[in-house]
């Protein structure tokens, strides 16, 4: 008799989960990632640098096509960190896009791993027979579990800074695990970094401020550093789990 009631009870349950009507909660529904533009975005001049499914209009740092530590799922991609290679991942590596971008309005969705570090790097200038990583040429935006990263300690290197350089002027970073909205918009040098709806960093490329800035900073022996006026989108391999998803850009 106890054996038939469990087994029932077994089959009631499996019953009820494969006819699951609910509605989806506010969490699943934060999951959804967009794989196509609406008539709206496509009319004010935006395009997809992914289309939800594979790794087109990107490659490896480098000229390499993009490993396969740079995974796609469920309208995501993320950087698989099972095989560790030194510092970065064993067939991951720094991506970047395939065009190269002059004034532009950059949107994406980012979360990270608990204790992560990553960054979204632009106007990389892709000549390795100079520059052997993309950080060489390319400002950053800081993609950091400002929980747990040792970074975190830092000042200039928590999420949403500009790398080394200007500190947030408000922290409105979400914790590891959840998806940030990133924005980078420079037009002939007026540089805006937006996290989650919020204008955080604001400056000037290229002039007496920014040089100082730079001659301050860690990248003062990388000459080239942040002089290119136009060049790639990248994103960075730092050894750990990273998720990419709703990727786009307006040229301006």
């Amino acid at each position: 008799m106890i054996k038939f009631i469990a087994t029932a009870m077994a089959v009631s349950v499996l019953a009820a989960g494969c006819f699951d009507n609910s509605a989806p909660t506010e969490e699943k529904s934060q999951e959804k990632a967009m794989e196509i533009l609406t008539e709206e975005q496509k009319k004010d001049g935006w395009q997809l640098l992914f289309d939800g499914k594979t790794m087109t209009g990107w490659h490896k740092y480098g000229g390499d096509s993009v490993g396969k530590a740079w995974k796609v799922a469920d309208g995501t991609f993320y950087l698989d960190t099972t095989e560790r290679e030194n510092w970065q991942i064993k067939g991951g590596g720094d991506i970047v896009t395939d065009s190269s971008f002059k004034n532009f309005h950059l949107k994406l969705e980012w979360k990270i791993a608990k204790d992560g570090n990553s960054g979204i790097m632009f106007y990389v200038h892709e000549d390795t027979t100079k520059y052997k990583w993309p950080w060489e040429t390319a400002p950053e935006m800081q993609i950091l579990d400002n929980a747990g990263h040792a970074d975190s300690k830092i000042i200039k290197h928590r999420a949403g800074d500009l790398y080394d350089l200007i500190s947030s002027s408000k922290e409105t970073v979400k914790p590891y695990g959840e998806w940030n909205l990133a924005e980078i918009k420079c037009v002939d040098g007026k540089l805006d970094f937006y996290l989650n709806g919020e204008n955080i960093v604001s400056t000037t490329m290229w002039d007496d401020n920014w040089k100082k800035l730079v001659a301050g900073s860690k990248f003062v022996k990388m000459p080239d550093f942040g002089i290119y006026k136009e060049g790639k989108i990248a994103l960075q391999d730092h050894g750990n789990t990273v998720w990419y998803r709703n990727v786009m850009i307006k040229k301006l």
